[in-house]
């Protein structure tokens, strides 16, 4: 059995839409969080599909590659920058609850 582009472009957009939805539905910064890290790894999961099954004996593979490795980099990044602010938050107000953050709502 092969597994089509089909396949795997259809779990990088359940994935995308799980991630989605949970950004747009929970009010706890590390589930918002886990989401958003959830949709860049169905974006990274096409970005590789469409990396394999566009290779030609020429370019092979080597494009979605890249771009899958400056998309780690910069996810590591992310994580770093908003753990951090998860614990700022965490650090003054005790709580990690988007309804009951307002400080920048001012």
């Amino acid at each position: 059995m092969t597994v089509a582009l089909e396949h795997y472009v259809f779990v990088s957009i359940l994935l995308f839409a799980i991630g989605f939805f949970g950004v747009l539905l929970r009010k706890n910064t590390l589930v918002v969080f886990m989401c958003l890290e959830l949709m860049l790894s169905a974006s990274i999961l096409a970005l590789i599909a469409f990396s394999r099954y566009n290779a030609t004996a020429a370019n092979p593979l080597m494009e979605g590659n890249l771009f899958v490795l400056f998309i780690i980099a910069i996810a590591a990044c992310e994580v770093s920058v908003g753990l951090a602010i998860i614990v700022t938050l965490w650090r003054r107000h005790q709580t990690v609850e988007l309804n009951e953050i307002n400080e920048l709502k001012h």
